[in-house]
């Protein structure tokens, strides 16, 4: 309880006593922006993809200027090419944005790249979370499709350079959080058994399309609650 001086007391008791204003409250501090997040599409598609994903991002509090798109040629190669190209486009986030640190979230052939990138390209004291949606983590059959003549084919190939790289060791290393989700109806990916990684938080979407991975509402709360952890 607050002190009263004899000459606050007396003017109290004569009723002419002037009550200060009470302090106004501090302003509440802004609330921290959240960790950007680099969107990655797959084989032969575009940025354009992740409309509706990045629409249920935003509709969840994140801001437009923390979410991002990277393209690319899904015909060159994983290891020689996309990780590195995929590595200078972070770099270009951390540097637009001032954070340390991304969030990738990767759909079908774009987890290699982004795998590659944190298990040899220094990603993983750089990418917080990597979320895998339908990724040809341990190869797709389909792949024998395309692989005579695109390099991005032969890399999804069960068993090529790239994916025995990849499953080498520790599938899940360094400080990044992993997860993928993956679908039993998805044609695509080859067994569906190969998107689960081991060390992954690893999520059965159902029975989805694989393009319906990038549009589907349950697991697009899936991927915004596993960036949370």
């Amino acid at each position: 309880m607050r002190l009263v001086t004899a000459a606050a007391a007396l003017a109290l008791l004569a009723g002419t006593i002037v009550l200060a204003p009470a302090a106004q409250a501090a302003p509440a501090q802004a609330a921290a922006s959240p960790v950007p997040v680099v969107f990655v599409h797959g084989r032969n598609a575009d940025p354009g993809v992740w409309g509706t994903m990045k629409d249920r991002f935003e509709e969840a509090g994140y801001p437009e200027g923390a979410l991002f798109a990277w393209g690319y040629d899904s015909s060159r190669s994983t290891n020689e090419v996309l990780a590195g190209q995929l590595a200078a486009y972070v770099d270009s986030v951390r540097a637009r944005t001032g954070s340390a640190q991304v969030d990738i979230v990767a759909h079908s052939q774009g987890s290699l790249p982004t795998r590659w990138y944190a298990k040899f390209g220094g990603g993983s004291d750089v990418v917080r979370h990597l979320v895998s949606l339908g990724g040809p983590n341990h190869g797709t059959s389909l792949a024998w499709a395309c692989a005579i003549w695109d390099q991005g084919c032969r890399d999804m190939t069960p068993n090529s350079y790239v994916q025995s790289h990849l499953a080498s060791g520790d599938e899940t290393p360094g400080a990044t959080r992993y997860a993928t989700f993956w679908s039993d109806c998805d044609g695509f990916i080859l067994p569906n058994s190969s998107v689960p990684l081991s060390g992954a938080v690893n999520t059965d979407a159902g029975c989805l399309a694989h393009n319906d991975l990038l549009t589907d509402a349950p697991t697009a709360r899936g991927v915004l609650d596993f960036l949370k952890q």
